[in-house]
């Protein structure tokens, strides 16, 4: 069986600490805890409005972690330029807009080519891989080895969100997804049809020689599918852990997530 890697994503602690612009919850402290809990590597998403992990943030981390760092990262030159400075083990390319609660949807590597291009180009001549964050697609599979990648992050966004509709209380929240306000049976096609689409582009993935990961709202209670798919390498987790980490303190959340990222 193949290594399962898990990724933790500590922005969220960021936005707490950034709420009241105090360094409480202090976001070393939380890097800490994750690695002492078993974190295979530590996750960041520096964005360009700086919601939540600052320019600081990324220098102490490098500096300090005691695992490797997978920086995400937008495609902006600016952004770019200041991930080339730092050096993380890795930087994975997301798409990004100002006004999105967190991250929707995967990097257009077809329509937004030539900049891709340029950025792993750019990445890779600063000496660091580079990972794109995509739809679960053969199209942007084959155009992500074209461009020069070393890994695939399949974004679980959707399957998530199907789960989520189907099998918890989401539908009769205040954050119901109204597009899938569907019936059962439908809901049920439609996770199938998305899970069948995440092992079809992993598998194609692995044959083009990409590393695969995954991520994006996966949790304690949907992650057990990806675990399935065994092309898949890494799992990056976030808002999940510090969520659970509310009420049980993070080791321990970092723990019940590693025992159920274990194959």
């Amino acid at each position: 069986m193949t290594k399962m890697k898990l990724g933790v994503n500590i922005d969220h602690v960021a936005v707490l600490r950034e709420a009241r612009e105090v360094n409480d919850p202090d976001i070393l402290q939380a890097l800490y805890v994750a690695c002492e809990a078993g974190a295979d590597q530590i996750t960041i998403h520096l964005r360009e409005d700086r919601r939540h992990i600052q320019d600081i943030d990324v220098q102490n981390i490098m500096m300090l972690s005691k695992v490797p760092i997978n920086l995400e990262c937008s495609i902006n030159k600016d952004i770019l330029a200041i991930v080339a400075q730092n050096k993380p083990h890795r930087a994975t390319l997301v798409p990004e807009k100002r006004q999105e609660v967190t991250t929707e949807g995967g990097l257009d590597v077809v329509g937004l080519e030539d900049e891709v291009r340029y950025a792993i180009e750019y990445l890779h001549d600063a000496i660091i891989p580079v990972s794109l964050f995509v739809d679960p697609t053969i199209e942007a599979m084959e155009k992500s080895k074209e461009l020069g990648a070393e890994m695939v992050e399949l974004h679980t966004g959707h399957f998530a969100n199907l789960f989520a509709m189907l099998n918890s209380s989401l539908p009769y929240s205040n954050h119901s997804i109204e597009e899938l306000e569907l019936p059962r049976y439908e809901l049920a096609s439609q996770l199938e049809k998305s899970l069948q689409e995440l092992k079809i582009a992993a598998k194609h993935a692995k044959k083009l020689g990409l590393e695969v990961a995954a991520g994006h709202g996966l949790n304690y209670h949907n992650v057990h599918e990806m675990m399935k798919i065994e092309e898949i390498v890494e799992l990056n987790i976030g808002q999940s852990i510090i969520a659970r980490s509310v009420f049980t303190g993070l080791k321990e959340a970092v723990i019940e997530m590693k025992k159920l990222t274990t194959r």
